[in-house]
């Protein structure tokens, strides 16, 4: 299956884009604005796969030939970027792509990292909104920590939550987020609890604030 990360030249896109090429056989294709970004960062993750014992290619394209190429399109970018990037690919998404945002919309003052949902409730609700209708949407992979999902040599001891509307859908994304080795997915119900589960990030992201030695902070359900 081919699973492109669109803004996949971040940190989050990093991390998924390393581990799901480590740990699977899924084709790996990063997405950008810049393509000439694009290809470098894809020729890292080779580099960086490689030294790790795994031999794999990793294409980079422009956004939008990333989302057209691939069956699951992952928005790796941050919250105020979510409308812009699905606009600028909407034309070759169709009912047979799944959209999945780990995006969470969070602010920042001198106390740490607040939770900030854009007007329609949460990030995932904005890009159901903003998506084309036929195509489904799936709120995934907002907890982790971007550079334990990066670091190959830390094992994952994880869990992480989906919702969306589309049970199929989400079915497949749990499914395939359950490949990466150390990661369990949690069904959280429909896109109108996605602002509980966005919710646990700034919460993640302030235990790591404030504790030492726990830069790396994930969630584990008992």
């Amino acid at each position: 299956m081919r699973i492109a990360l669109l803004g996949g030249t971040g940190d989050i896109g990093e991390g998924l884009a390393l581990r799901w090429a480590y740990d699977t056989d899924h084709e790996i294709l990063i997405g950008s604005r810049d393509p000439d970004k694009a290809r470098a960062k894809a020729e890292e993750y080779e580099t960086e796969l490689d030294s790790m014992g795994r031999e794999r290619t990793v294409k980079g394209f422009t956004n939008e030939m990333a989302a057209d190429r691939a069956r699951i399109v992952v928005l790796a970018v941050p919250a105020y970027y979510v409308r812009d990037t699905i606009e600028s690919v909407a034309d070759v998404l169709d009912e047979d792509t799944i959209l999945v945002t780990p995006a969470v919309g969070m602010d920042r003052d001198e106390e740490g990292m607040h939770y900030k949902p854009p007007g329609v409730g949460s990030v995932t609700a904005l890009v159901r909104k903003t998506a084309p209708d036929d195509v489904p949407v799936v709120g995934a992979f907002h907890n982790l920590a971007a550079d334990r999902l990066a670091n190959l040599d830390v094992d994952l001891d994880l869990d992480t939550l989906v919702v969306g509307d589309d049970g199929d859908a989400k079915g497949l994304v749990a499914d395939i987020g359950e490949e990466i080795e150390g990661l369990r997915v949690l069904d959280a119900g429909g896109i109108a609890n996605a602002p509980e589960v966005e919710s646990v990030t700034p919460l993640v992201i302030n235990i790591a604030m404030n504790n030492e030695k726990m830069h790396d902070v994930g969630v584990r359900f008992l």
